[in-house]
């Protein structure tokens, strides 16, 4: 069986353990906390970065190389299908979620509510959260205006890039980085991602000493 190397709040861990889940791919989770740079992970992945996904002699890093692999060898539910251009499209929007979303938003968020508390022991910068927070609105205009024009982010289907949206959003949720209100489109959207079989075990998971907002595990969560 695969393990994957993870901690409970990394973005693109998620993002894999969706694309595992919706093609049915069992794995073991081993938990790794990249910022100990601990030696033996090292060796998996130089870069140091969760996650890595390891099953006997084959050893991937990377989360869009990973997913990029099972997209590949598992035929079961095309996360990247369709034409040359809207394949093209739906990585764009992967880099823009996995760029943009977590740069502006995810990585803030983590460092001052997660990393600051349980690393650096340091106190939050209440205006870098506040900035994170503001970001995060102008993300969901944009998957607002993404859903009036589509079913789903990449098209017609469910794609990768609802998994990398819905894997970035969810740690910013937990972070309590997401002011929902106002965005109708994101919340029916992301309401019907959290009931998949896919995401439900990541919504039962915390992370020590922090804790998540009282909506965060609930599908129906703005009511």
């Amino acid at each position: 069986m695969w393990q994957l190397f993870q901690f409970p709040l990394c973005p693109f861990s998620r993002k894999v353990r969706l694309m595992l889940g919706e093609k049915g791919v069992g794995y073991e989770l081993v938990r790794e906390s990249p910022w100990t740079r601990r030696d033996e992970f090292l060796d998996l992945n130089p870069a140091g970065q969760t996650p890595v996904i390891v099953q006997g002699q084959v050893a991937l890093a990377d989360s869009n190389a990973i997913c990029e692999y099972f997209e590949e060898t598992i035929d079961k539910a095309p996360m990247i299908a369709g034409s040359a251009p809207a394949r093209a499209e739906i990585r764009r929007l992967v880099a823009w979620f996995d760029e943009k979303l977590y740069g502006e938003v995810v990585r803030p968020l983590m460092e001052e509510r997660m990393l600051k508390r349980l690393v650096h022991r340091t106190s939050p910068d209440a205006k870098a959260i506040r900035d994170a927070m503001k970001q995060a609105n102008a993300h969901l205009d944009y998957i607002d205006w993404l859903l009036d024009h589509r079913r789903w982010l990449g098209g017609p289907v469910l794609s990768l890039a609802d998994l990398a949206a819905a894997a970035h959003l969810s740690v910013a949720d937990y972070l309590g980085g997401i002011d929902w209100r106002g965005h109708e489109q994101s919340k029916q959207w992301y309401s019907g991602l959290k009931s998949r079989p896919s995401f439900r075990p990541m919504l039962g998971e915390r992370m020590e000493v922090i804790g998540p907002p009282d909506h965060y595990d609930k599908v129906d969560f703005w009511e």
